[in-house]
């Protein structure tokens, strides 16, 4: 399958954002807010490259 790295890529992203939630709700609420915003930001890039990576996809299969 051509799309397999990219579907696996994908797969992995969304790991490691699901393994960062869950560390941030299990710590202690007294983040640093620094640390807190930089981490929302990560996750908005991610989420944009994710859907960048989708609408390629979608591209290539039509």
């Amino acid at each position: 399958m051509d799309n397999e790295p990219v579907i696996l890529a994908i797969g992995r992203i969304e790991r490691a954002l699901s393994r960062i939630e869950s560390a941030k709700s299990t710590e202690n609420r007294d983040i640093d807010p620094a640390l807190a915003a930089r981490h929302e930001a990560l996750k908005s890039e991610m989420q944009q490259a994710i859907q960048t990576i989708d609408s390629l996809i979608e591209r290539q299969e039509h």
